[in-house]
Formats: structure tokens, C-alpha cells, sequence
């Protein structure tokens, strides 16, 4: 990034259901190989494509999300998706994103698995449009993969691949662990597990 650029803050969506530390670990990944000053994380509203499996409900996730973020001054919470009305939409989040930021380049993190179905979502165009990408590569999808993708949406230029760390941590094997009254603690912030334990989440 060269010195006279102003810095791009990375945008980082997922029911976080919960919020766990490979999502935590995503962030930083981002922040750290990208330069990024800040990674915003944006709880899913209502999703359009699939049901949120367990779903405590917004207003939780949207909670334990604040919590996995507040240890970290690099990290912040929006609640953009969780406030609003109807289908959360990634292009309109970032269309709020970028008039609230308008001093910043965005980035939109997402997962290799997620980016090669980045056509099918609603305005793909406007979405690479907004932001750049950055992608977390994952086992089982390929660079060439996520490649074809990003040259048939014409951002390939404003891709970038992101090394990631392997965690065997999933948030539906969270919840599993959840129900069985099992000890969640190294899978998911200790303030997370404190508010699963407390509310009985996932019960």
C-alpha cells in the first residue's frame, strides 16, 4: 500500500452462530496480510439463501458477536444486517458501509467455499463493484476455482487470496458441544462461552 493511500477496512459476514476463533483468526489474517485498519463483523439478518440452522435468534448472535469482538480494538461490530428489514443483501450492507466509510476502501473477506458461488448471489457486479476481495482459502476448493470466478466477474485484478491457518473449529460443531453441556472454552472466546453457559444457548 503505498504511504499516501488512505487505509481499506476489511468487511467480514456470517450468521456467527456463535462466533467462534477460526472466525476471529479469519479477521486477523486479513488485517495482517492485507494492512488493513479495522475488520468490521457483520452478523447475518434474515439470510435468503438458507435457513440459519439453530438460530438463538439475531439479537444473540448479534450479542455474542460484540463479545468475540471486544477483546480486540482492531475489531468492530455492525449491526446493519441485524437491524434491518427482509433479506440481508451483502451489496446493500456495503452500499451503508461505503457511505458511512466514504474515507475507505472496503474489503470484503469471504471463504473460497462461499466465493466460488459468489454469481448466484443477488448483484454480484455491485458487490466487487463496492469492494475488493479477499478470499480464505480452504480445503477442497482450488485457486484456479476461485479464479474463474473472479475473471467471469471481471475482479480479478482486485482479488487477492488470503493464507489461512487451519482450525478444526466449526460453528455447528460449537452448538453440538453446546448441547451436550460440554466445555467450550479454547473453541470460542471465554466471554462467548460465558454467554452460552449463562443463557443456556443451543440447549
Amino acid at each position: 500500500m503505498s504511504s499516501g493511500e488512505s487505509a481499506a477496512i476489511g468487511v467480514l459476514g456470517s450468521a456467527f452462530n456463535p462466533p467462534h476463533l477460526g472466525h476471529l483468526a479469519l479477521a486477523q489474517e486479513a488485517l495482517w496480510q492485507l494492512g488493513l485498519d479495522e475488520v468490521v463483523l457483520v452478523p447475518t439478518g434474515h439470510a435468503p439463501h438458507k435457513r440459519i440452522a439453530e438460530d438463538p435468534g439475531r439479537e444473540a448472535r448479534m450479542e455474542m458477536t460484540r463479545l468475540a469482538a471486544a477483546e480486540d480494538g482492531r475489531f468492530s461490530v455492525s449491526a446493519l444486517e441485524v437491524e434491518r428489514e427482509g433479506p440481508s443483501y451483502t451489496y446493500e450492507t456495503l452500499e451503508s458501509l461505503a457511505e458511512e466509510r466514504a474515507d475507505r476502501e472496503l474489503v470484503f473477506v469471504m471463504g473460497a467455499d462461499a466465493a466460488v458461488g459468489l454469481e448466484s448471489w443477488r448483484r454480484p457486479q455491485r458487490v466487487v463493484e463496492l469492494a475488493r476481495i479477499a478470499v480464505a482459502r480452504r480445503e477442497g476448493v482450488s485457486d484456479a476455482e476461485v479464479g474463474t470466478v473472479m475473471r467471469s466477474l471481471g475482479c480479478e485484478e482486485r482479488a487477492t487470496m488470503l493464507e489461512m491457518p487451519q482450525f478444526g473449529v466449526s460453528s455447528s460443531a460449537v452448538r453440538e458441544r453446546a448441547r451436550q453441556g460440554r466445555p467450550l472454552r479454547y473453541l470460542v472466546p471465554q466471554p462467548v462461552a460465558d454467554y452460552i453457559e449463562e443463557k443456556g444457548t443451543y440447549r
